[in-house]
């Protein structure tokens, strides 16, 4: 079976905002800062040196040790400027204490910087009305440079998070007429720039539509454009090409300068791609949850591919299986090949073929087996998330690991994973076991693991010897800061019961996406656990934000299927860098199932997100170092998969070919 989909022409659909990204992106931007009024001692100067800098938290840790040794008016002003450097680097929290402490000045410089830091705090809670009620009187009034400079920005942040960015674009414009020096025209179109980016595409489309000043059509038009695409694939790529060509010395240039683009690289992409996936049988619904994902990154895309991509798609459960595919969709007129999904499959193809066509698989061939050249190799490793454990845990402080593994195949490949991570890292594995899957009680493992068998013993020598009653508490190994837990939810919960009963229950807690079943139970007995996942189901990306519930909603029946939404769609956007890169270094990708990057050997791996459980609830967890479009109904609503969980595969939402 073959279907043919040709892009539409077509409007991309609005992603919404975040309120706090957006602000995060805004404020953190930052505006330069220097102190205001009174004398500055000079311990003050390191201070604005700091924030000049860009090193916020510094600052404002500078600014209240200063305030706690001064009294009255100056006191104040040293706690409003910390506040301030507070909220540039994020600290909402603090800042909010701090402007609590500091009664509402009447009039003055002072007052200035308490309205804009109330603002500021308004924009943070997604409050733009509250911020603009203090903002829009001041802009009337007669303000210092310093204070005019940070109200007109935050009045702009305001107007984008009320989704009205032409008026932020005014405003930005005119806040750079009253700037003098190249550095600080440079941050406040950087500052624009990063409002733009998280705007709703549609949004700042429509505003361009209407806008009738040249450069703020400019801005809103390249703008949408980045919206759509998140600064990636061929639609990005060619579109910003064009929007250079339309507008020569826009000031929006300065900031594109930075991103590289190779016009005879980057105009360049197959003109007809091949999607090889299980399409009927028993594996159909997995086959069907990565054709929605690629088909709906395809119909995003649509604006910047001129209708002239065709997308074939193959059952590769047909005769012939997927070499048969592989060498029909070639005769068809191919240039890029993505799937097949299933090993075997996978497996099949490499062995019986040469590759005249480019080719993504959607799972890895076996570590001894060499990939044919022009093969590429793509999947939802659990070795990457494993290693990514490791990652998160060093990055978070903790360098000794003790694990809890399945006692199959799977366990065995994700402990390897993390082990070789954590310990060419610097960090050290003390110890592991492992445990039947299927088990209810996981009380000898979990007791060798972490000493209290032989806490128990000692406890038993030390009475026989004494022969009398002794008060005894069991005591865990001390030299411990963290397990890694490798299990799916139903076990997990388990073990994270039977940890906490032995005396475990306050060391943190790594673990995969195994972990998180995705069938909407409710996940109190997971609570405290961290783990890996793709973005699209923890923490979409502003330009996918809106993606994962419009899946939801046209296919219900795939819910627990998200993540290979997220695979095809990251899927079809790996098209373009690879086809860019022939075989060289990809460019790194900021995609859906991760950040993801290729390794010399053509297979591509993933930098996961984090989440944690709270109070039964997935939350995402900030990255511990800076790290769509209108969707067709194009498919009928995927059936469920019948369950048939192979030893190596800890979820239930996948067969073991996968």
């Amino acid at each position: 079976m073959m279907k043919s989909f040709r892009h539409p022409a077509r409007e991309a659909r609005s992603l919404a905002s975040t309120i706090i990204l957006l602000v995060a992106a805004l404020i953190l931007a930052g505006c330069e800062t220097t102190g205001f009024g009174g004398l500055t001692g000079s311990g003050e100067g390191r201070a604005e040196r700091l924030a000049r800098n860009g090193e916020h938290a510094e600052a404002a840790s500078a600014y209240i040790g200063l305030a706690s040794d001064a009294i009255g008016a100056e006191r104040d002003r040293l706690t409003l400027l910390a506040v301030e450097q507070w909220l540039d680097a994020g600290d909402v929290a603090r800042a909010r204490n701090a402007l609590g402490s500091v009664p509402r000045p009447d009039a003055g410089s002072l007052l200035a910087i308490w309205n804009t830091n109330s603002a500021a705090l308004s924009l943070f809670a997604g409050a733009a009305d509250d911020a603009l009620a203090l903002l829009e009187p001041m802009s009337r009034e007669s303000l210092s440079e310093r204070d005019r400079l940070r109200v007109e920005a935050l009045r702009a942040d305001a107007w984008i998070q009320k989704q009205d960015p032409a008026r932020a674009v005014q405003l930005m414009m005119q806040r750079e007429n009253w700037i003098s020096d190249r550095r600080g025209i440079e941050q406040n179109r950087a500052r624009l720039w990063q409002g733009l980016r998280v705007s709703s595409p549609q949004v700042l489309r429509r505003a361009a539509e209407t806008a009738t000043d040249p450069v703020v059509r400019g801005w809103l038009s390249v703008g949408a454009l980045s919206a759509a695409t998140g600064q990636q694939g061929v639609g990005w790529s060619n579109g910003v090409l064009r929007w250079r060509a339309a507008n020569a010395n826009h000031p929006a240039i300065t900031v594109l300068g930075d991103i590289e683009l190779s016009e005879n690289l980057l105009l360049e992409y197959p003109r007809q791609i091949a999607l090889l996936l299980p399409l009927s049988g028993r594996t159909a619904s997995a086959g069907k949850a990565v054709q929605n994902g690629f088909l709906g990154a395809y119909f995003a895309t649509a604006a910047g591919l001129d209708d002239r991509q065709n997308i074939r798609i193959y059952d590769v459960n047909a005769e012939g299986g997927a070499s048969a595919a592989y060498a029909i969709a070639v005769a068809d007129g191919a240039e890029f090949v993505v799937g097949p999904l299933l090993k075997n499959s996978v497996v099949q193809l490499a062995n019986d073929i040469l590759v005249p066509v480019p080719v993504l698989t959607l799972n890895y061939l076996p570590d001894d087996m060499l990939a044919p050249p022009g093969l590429y190799q793509f999947a939802l490793a659990p070795e990457d998330e494993a290693a990514s454990a490791a990652t998160r845990a060093l990055d978070d402080g903790y360098t000794r690991a003790v694990a809890l593994v399945p006692n199959n195949d799977w366990g065995r490949r994700v402990l390897t994973s993390f082990s070789t991570e954590l310990e060419g890292l610097g960090g050290t594995l003390l110890d592991y076991r492992s445990y039947t899957p299927g088990d209810q009680d996981f009380s000898i493992a979990i007791e060798n693991l972490m000493g209290l068998t032989g806490s128990v013993r000692r406890y038993q020598r030390m009475r026989a010897n004494i022969g009398a009653g002794l008060q005894f508490d069991p005591r865990r190994r001390q030299d411990t800061d963290f397990i890694f837990l490798a299990s799916d939810a139903p076990a997990g919960r388990l073990l994270k019961a039977q940890l906490k009963f032995h005396y475990s229950g306050d060391l943190p807690v790594y673990s995969t996406s195994a972990i998180y079943s995705l069938d909407g139970r409710s996940n109190a007995d997971l609570n405290g656990i961290m783990f890996a996942d793709t973005p699209w189901v923890i923490d979409p990306q502003p330009w996918i934000a809106e993606l994962p519930r419009e899946f939801a909603e046209y296919w219900p029946g795939e819910r627990r299927l998200a993540r290979l939404h997220a695979m095809g769609y990251d899927a079809y956007n790996l098209i373009a860098a690879l086809y860019a890169a022939r075989g060289g270094p990809m460019v790194e990708l900021d995609g859906a199932t991760g950040a993801l990057f290729v390794d010399t050997s053509g297979r591509v791996h993933r930098r996961l997100a984090w989440a944690q459980f709270q109070q039964g609830k997935v939350v995402a967890l900030p990255r511990t170092k800076p790290a769509g479009g209108l969707i067709q109904d194009i498919s009928v609503e995927g059936e469920a998969i019948t369950p048939d969980v192979a030893d190596d595969a800890p979820w239930d939402l996948l067969p073991e070919e996968l």
